[in-house]
């Protein structure tokens, strides 16, 4: 809760191995810092669910009267303490155990698996505020294992894929349209909390969804939309950050909705789960270490009856704020609507010196192709663009990097020279062509700007226009991401909105001009 940050910053450090996990979060953590432009907003009691269950409060508020935030004695000093560890060249093939899940209980309240979880009560207290005397602060050393990775020979080798036909592209003019006018904000509000503990889903009782983050969304057909979290915690998490390896951790998750009035909120229908209440991981991870901490989906969409999912195999975090080093990102595809997944052997973008330029990537179909977006990883990258037609997604010989208004064959020009569309840097792209106004939307985080920002465009190379800036971190202290609901309109955008404190996502509205 908004007013509890300082109480949060006090409670124990997290296991190094999973502190910083969640996709692109230690950045969320660490932004640079500015002073505040608008200050505490009142305070205001947390928010409660239609249920009695207490959720949380993405604003940062004042505290409420008589509040002291407790002090923590004890500084902990990490100490790195190496740690060899012999890893298989192959990891474990995914487990694709998937179940039928049964209706949810008539009763919104009611506790759909009571021996899986205990039923919360019907109202969680915040914090309890309190005062207390000065301590003189103890130092303590924290031993902190430093992963070395041995690969040896060893694990169950993946079903060779056949490789894609080279295919031959010509270069092709890609001009920059004219830019059009950003459009004026109007409004934005918090329309509800997504996911986590009060919530209007209940992800923590249904699905074993307590902590999580991301959320982004694609139409995997009419009527319906997938809706992709990045790494999820359950039974055990606490508010505070990612949770760790003894807290079911999964390294993504993928729920479903065809709630079409999000005014009030977006209801998730279902997850794909594999077993009662417990929603499944999606695309494995080694959870290595310096080798392949997890995976983070990046986006989502649909070509007829096959999805796709853009994905980036992070190697490790970094202690360095808004930074990250990735394996590579990759594509994944599935043939049935999302519930299992097949990584491509073949469409993957190493990391080469840590200099990839579509680490974390955006892909939209527009036309006859598909539009890549891509930033480097970490949160201080510029964006690339590339293309490819649709019918050649998993091709990488078929892509064409945008590199000074022209787009040029992946045989004769390397990722590394893609042109930046717009000046400056972003981090989670969410990017849509909206039917409508007949424009292109992207929306992501802006760490210097300390802001999450709207850009527009006629074409996808731009000219984007001046970012409209549709929340500030002063005001909701630790967010990141802002994906876009494929189901807004021209004027009306939702979006979903991640914060690392309640490390819980919150549907987002913006009504433009």
């Amino acid at each position: 809760m908004g007013w509890q940050r300082a109480a949060a910053a006090s409670r124990a450090e997290t296991p190094a191995v999973l502190a910083l996990s969640g996709v692109i979060t230690l950045g969320a953590v660490l932004l640079p810092a500015a002073p505040a432009t608008a200050g505490p907003h009142p305070y205001a009691p947390p928010p409660v669910n239609s249920c009695g269950e207490t959720g949380f409060d993405p604003l940062y508020r004042k505290a409420p009267d008589g509040y002291t935030p407790p002090v923590n004695p004890t500084i902990a000093v990490p100490v790195p303490v190496p740690q060899i560890l012999q890893v298989p060249m192959y990891g474990p093939k995914a487990d694709n155990t998937r179940i039928v899940a049964d209706p949810l209980p008539e009763d919104p309240c009611a506790n759909p698996c009571p021996d899986i979880r205990d039923t919360p009560p019907k109202t969680t207290p915040p914090n309890t505020p309190g005062g207390g005397s000065v301590a003189l602060p103890q130092i303590s050393i924290k031993p902190e294992p430093e992963i070395i990775p041995v690969p040896v020979p060893g694990g169950e080798p993946p079903e060779p894929q056949p490789a894609p036909e080279a295919a031959v592209q010509v270069a092709a003019p890609g001009p920059v349209a004219a830019p059009v006018g950003a459009p004026g904000l109007e409004s934005v509000r918090v329309v509800g909390q997504l996911t986590g503990p009060g919530s209007a889903n209940r992800t923590d009782m249904r699905w074993s969804v307590d902590g999580t983050d991301l959320g982004l969304m694609w139409e995997t057909k009419p009527g319906e939309v997938a809706v992709v979290f990045g790494d999820t915690f359950g039974k055990g998490w606490q508010p505070g950050g990612a949770g760790t390896d003894q807290q079911d951790w999964r390294s993504n998750v993928i729920g479903y909705s065809t709630d079409t009035d999000l005014s009030d909120g977006l209801t998730l229908d279902t997850f794909a789960q594999d077993s009662r209440c417990h929603a499944a991981e999606i695309l494995s991870s080694r959870k290595i270490g310096n080798y392949e901490v997890t995976t983070i989906p990046t986006s989502g969409f649909a070509l007829d009856d096959r999805q796709y999912l853009t994905y980036m195999s992070v190697k490790r975090w970094s202690k360095i704020p808004g930074m990250w080093w990735t394996n590579h990102g990759g594509i994944a595809w599935s043939d049935d609507n999302g519930s299992t997944w097949t990584k491509s052997q073949w469409a993957q973008w190493d990391n080469l010196f840590g200099l990839g330029r579509f680490q974390v990537a955006t892909m939209v179909p527009h036309g006859d192709h598909v539009y890549m977006f891509g930033t480097p990883n970490g949160r201080i990258g510029v964006i690339g663009l590339a293309r490819v037609p649709k019918d050649q997604v998993l091709n990488k010989t078929a892509y064409q990097y945008w590199i000074d208004g022209v787009w040029q064959p992946a045989a004769t020009a390397h990722e590394f020279f893609a042109t930046p569309v717009v000046s400056g840097t972003a981090s989670e792209l969410s990017i849509r062509y909206d039917t409508a106004s007949g424009r292109w939307q992207m929306v992501y985080l802006d760490t210097l700007r300390h802001q999450i920002v709207l850009r527009t465009a006629a074409e996808p190379q731009g000219a984007w226009s001046e970012p409209v800036a549709l929340l500030d971190t002063d005001d909701y202290p630790t967010a990141y991401g802002g994906f876009i609901h494929p189901w807004s309109t021209g004027n009306e955008l939702y979006f979903a909105v991640s914060t690392w404190n309640a490390y819980n996502v919150f549907l987002m509205q913006a009504t433009l001009r």
